[in-house]
């Protein structure tokens, strides 16, 4: 069978190959053609015409290349069913506001698509749920011309969990994972997210390491606090450190890195660590644009079992089609900082309150999709309950 199956091939290749050797004689005739014409009416190209023409056929070539090899290696990773964390999220039971369905087609999110990204609290591989995210994020595209903006949800913040519980909003993610959490940004933000990536510490280290580590600026705040978060992380992971001995834009492992994503004792406390774990993600993106195949195919076997996701494989190669446009041009936290304020609200602890979440909804579609926006019905009635929950511990 398997003799019988190779001489089909072979012969089926043999056939493909004449082919494509006729295709390619008729095109050279063709050409020919085409040049004797041109020839023949004084449009003849300069030498230094004709290389310019070849070089930018080769550059596009080397392009397209490229963009398949990536697409190969995502398939390959894909195609091992179990180095992929993926789940179905079913579409009736994500919410998205009313109005943001009804306006969906005259506002300007129409163009864009949003994912959120979720980083977890686990060494352990927990991605599901039951841990909280440590990172919330999202990301918007936009469709049309690749740009993308990055907006950090800070992990603290006083919001609806969606089933009208108000707490820290990484709750929604230990309470019931990446569906949830989802659900409360789309809520509380008038977002129409329905995709997710999810990863976890080995997850971030072993994707840094694979792309050769990144460069990040370190001060002398952070050292300390950079090196004893490695620490622990080496202890539960069960992996080597080397500590971070001086300051300044130096190379990070992704140990180091992700540590670096952890800190939140300097000044700034968990806003400057949110903007720390942007700065990380966008100088990993810069990392993977100049990563070779082999590297991201070794990223492949490593990583794909350390996500979880809501992606399959045709959205994936959606994606991959236009890698090179991408472009992360601005990023940002939510709440904005003129309307948050920090606070202990009761059994909840200390919290990151919006003052008027209407307002920063609304802040929030201008810095993502350049609209005037006006929130919706739900947003305020949410707001309003925010307000009253925290209007007696903020001064």
């Amino acid at each position: 069978m398997e003799e019988n199956s190779k001489k089909q091939k072979n012969g089926r290749r043999t056939a493909d190959s004449g082919k494509a050797q006729e295709r390619k004689l008729a095109g050279r005739k063709k050409q020919t053609q085409k040049d004797g014409e041109g020839k023949a009416s004084g449009q003849r190209l300069s030498a230094r015409e004709r290389e310019q023409k070849k070089r930018k056929k080769i550059l596009l070539f080397i392009v397209e290349i490229f963009v398949l090899l990536l697409m190969v290696v995502v398939l390959y990773g894909v195609m091992k069913g179990e180095k992929v964390g993926k789940v179905e999220l079913k579409e009736e039971d994500i919410v998205i506001n009313p109005e943001v369905k009804e306006r969906e087609e005259v506002t300007k999110m129409k163009g864009y698509r949003n994912i959120a990204l979720f980083g977890v609290d686990s060494t352990t591989g927990a991605l599901a749920k039951n841990t909280r995210s440590d990172t919330i994020m999202i990301a918007s595209i936009n469709q049309d011309t690749g740009e993308c903006k990055l907006v950090s949800v800070y992990r603290d913040t006083y919001l609806n969990l969606s089933n009208d519980t108000y707490n820290k909003c990484n709750t929604a993610y230990a309470k019931g994972g990446p569906e949830m959490a989802i659900n409360m940004l789309n809520m509380n933000l008038d977002m129409n997210i329905t995709d997710f990536i999810t990863v976890g510490f080995a997850g971030l280290t072993d994707t840094i390491d694979a792309l050769g580590g990144i460069m990040i600026d370190v001060d002398e705040s952070e050292i300390h606090h950079l090196n004893s978060y490695q620490y622990t992380m080496s202890e539960d992971l069960k992996r080597s450190y080397t500590e971070v001995t001086q300051t300044g834009y130096q190379h990070l492992n992704g140990l180091q890195a992700t540590a670096y994503c952890r800190i939140r004792y300097t000044a700034g406390d968990d806003f400057k660590r949110a903007e720390r774990q942007r700065e990380v993600l966008m100088a990993v993106a810069e990392a993977a644009k100049k990563a070779s195949p082999s590297v991201l195919n070794q990223i492949a076997n490593d990583v794909f079992n350390e996500i979880y996701t809501s992606l399959d494989l045709s959205e994936i190669i959606e994606l991959l089609g236009d890698v090179g446009k991408y472009n992360i041009v601005d990023q940002t936290g939510f709440p904005q900082e003129e309307h948050r304020a920090t606070g202990n609200i009761g059994t909840k602890g200390s919290c990151v309150v919006p003052m008027n979440l209407t307002e920063n909804v609304e802040w929030l579609h201008s810095f993502l999709f350049n609209e005037n926006y006006s929130a919706s019905d739900d947003v305020k009635k949410y707001s309003n309950q925010i307000n009253s929950d925290t209007a007696k511990y903020i001064r």
